[in-house]
């Protein structure tokens, strides 16, 4: 069935789905790694793409930003299309020392300043992470490819212009990337029993005052995304 936000019916999304913000990615992603592409979702131009990844079932469907944006994805997807897992492959601000300028973090879990989990009314605070059996494929998957990443916490934020300032209170916990979707996203998947996994690349650090181009984030990189197709493959072994 359509929902407000997905044109599509149950199988037009695989199992498995790769979920950028940026809508243009998720074009740029099924037109240069996927095969027997077709779009599944126009809605608000919010693109999605089902095809395969040598020869495996995958989607690529973006989220918007912000914690409500992919909490309203995400949670059709589990919902409504039996998606199973959903890989996020975003950008972030990299906020801990040793992070630099296109670094890939693999989010273990995700700290918050969101309100989100207060429509479960649980009596105390929720811990937002990782399925481990995706962060451990991830993380096997990069050690293949000979690919460096960081693993730890990221802090998903409402606010991108924020007057707290509160940057440096998250580095001194040691908290390597600062985002908007993921903690969210963690939520959604463990409410519906399924799996989520946030990988991201630092495309700024806002506390050194350095970034990267707009169009490198739209389709530039590729470590992530190639990462997150491979990691797809070897869930699929």
């Amino acid at each position: 069935m359509a929902t407000p936000h997905l044109q599509g019916q149950k199988g037009d999304y695989a199992e498995i789905v790769l979920m950028p913000g940026d809508p243009l990615r998720a074009e740029f992603i099924a037109q240069n790694y996927l095969e027997n592409v077709r779009c599944v979702n126009t809605i608000r131009n919010m693109l999605g793409f089902t095809g395969t990844y040598q020869g495996i079932p995958v989607s690529v469907q973006g989220s918007g930003m912000g914690q409500p944006s992919i909490g309203i994805y995400s949670y059709e997807l589990y919902h409504f299309f039996d998606v199973k897992s959903i890989i996020r492959i975003g950008t972030a601000g990299g906020i801990a020392p040793e992070v630099k300028l296109r670094d890939v973090i693999l989010g273990q879990a995700a700290c918050t300043n969101s309100n989100f989990a207060m429509q479960y009314q649980l009596p105390g605070t929720y811990a937002p992470i990782a399925s481990f059996r995706l962060l451990r494929a991830a993380a096997e998957t990069a050690e293949a490819l000979n690919l460096s990443v960081r693993t730890g916490n990221l802090f998903s934020s409402d606010t991108f212009y924020d007057d707290a300032e509160s940057l440096e209170k998250w580095s001194k916990m040691h908290v390597l990337g600062i985002e908007m979707e993921s903690a969210a996203l963690y939520m959604n998947a463990a409410r519906a029993g399924a799996e989520a996994l946030c990988i991201c690349t630092v495309s700024d650090c806002p506390l050194r005052r350095e970034s990267t181009s707009a169009e490198e984030r739209q389709t530039g990189f590729r470590d992530m995304m190639h990462l997150a197709l491979e990691t797809v493959k070897k869930l699929s072994e």
